[in-house]
């Protein structure tokens, strides 16, 4: 009896050593193949490749990617800005970036339909964590947040941040600005204009945010767009609006064609505010507005948009406390799985393009 267990004791240790051997060989798991299963976030060394995992447990990072701050031959950081001070009804964006997170890995778990393309094979994305900033300093917060994004932006290395609330996106401009040296066009899904006039430089405020950003001459108006728009204003200082009855009224070829055609060449920021989508889609958000985008029209608009010169893109308003069944998290994880679609293949397809280049907006 001493002998067989002995035996057993034996045969297990091979195992293991045979498994950490394989491990230590393959960082990177492609398929069934690796030993290496599960907190890829924290075990996995190379960015590029994917690891086994439990949907429903592990390290949380966005998509399971590593979850690290070395930058070194990385495409794309994402980030999360955990703030909701410039809320003006319902708060809890500040959860939002873990929330993302939580539910992202059920998205990343196969391939993306319809492409059917191995993403991260080709695309080096990490997770950067959050911006930290000290909410006892409210003054302080903005330039905290716009430092971040010049440490990552700054490594030539493309920045995908989760919101948090829509003001985040003014500082977030205000560094890709100095990056690139010259007004961006923007693209934004909305139910808000967040032209909204306020004389103080000093505000946070989620619904000011790009007045303050056509004043400084951040973006370009001329060159700019809104989808989804559904509160009025009296002056949308020159951004076209296709305000979301327009949408319903038209096809996804005609939303994609106007935008491309507002755009052109130009180097363009990216930011989805969640509540462009229905609150039947996305319950889940500080300020919801009915009558709404689907994530069907979303998600087809976005394929359409893969020829546009990015510099950078958000996803922000996603409010936890006030979503169900994880329904709106699922779509901000969705939208953002979609924006790193259209990166890897503007990556694979633009031979000329290389995140983080000047060179690709001349």
């Amino acid at each position: 009896m001493l002998t067989v267990i002995c035996r057993r004791g034996l045969s297990s240790a091979l195992r293991n050593y045979r498994t950490l051997s394989s491990t230590k060989r393959s960082s990177s798991i492609s398929g069934e193949e690796s030993e290496l299963r599960g907190d890829g976030a924290i075990r996995r060394k190379d960015p590029l490749g994917f690891t086994i995992e439990q949907t429903y447990a592990s390290v949380l990072s966005f998509l399971r990617r590593n979850y690290t701050r070395d930058l070194t031959n990385i495409d794309v950081a994402v980030t999360g800005i955990p703030l909701d001070l410039a809320t003006t009804y319902r708060p809890g964006a500040r959860f939002g970036p873990q929330a993302i997170r939580e539910v992202s890995p059920q998205v990343a778990n196969r391939k993306p339909y319809p492409e059917g393309i191995d993403l991260f094979a080709d695309l080096a994305v990490v997770d950067y964590g959050d911006c930290w900033f000290d909410l006892s300093q409210p003054h302080t917060i903005p330039t905290a947040i716009e430092t971040h994004a010049r440490k990552i932006i700054d490594q030539n290395v493309f920045l995908l941040s989760l919101g948090g609330d829509h003001y985040s996106t003014y500082p977030l401009l205000k560094a890709h600005v100095s990056r690139h040296g010259k007004p961006l066009s923007l693209i934004q899904f909305d139910a808000h204009c967040d032209t909204w006039p306020d004389e103080s430089s000093n505000s946070i405020n989620h619904g000011s945010m790009f007045y303050y950003a056509v004043r400084e001459g951040l973006i370009d108006p001329q060159t700019s767009i809104q989808i989804g728009i559904r509160t009025f204003n009296d002056d949308f200082m020159g951004v076209k609006i296709l305000d979301a009855e327009w949408v319903h009224q038209h096809s996804v070829n005609d939303v994609a064609e106007e935008i491309l055609n507002r755009v052109g060449n130009r180097p363009t920021y990216l930011t989805f505010d969640i509540d462009c989508l229905d609150p039947a889609f996305a319950p889940g958000t500080g300020t919801p507005v009915c009558g709404g985008l689907t994530m069907a029209q979303s998600m087809s608009i976005l394929r359409r948009l893969g020829s546009i010169n990015y510099v950078g893109m958000d996803i922000v308003e996603v409010s936890p406390p006030y979503d169900q069944s994880n329904i709106t998290s699922l779509a901000a994880a969705t939208i953002g799985y979609r924006f790193l679609c259209l990166l890897r293949n503007k990556k694979i397809i633009d031979k000329s393009f290389s995140f983080g280049n000047y060179s690709n907006y001349k």
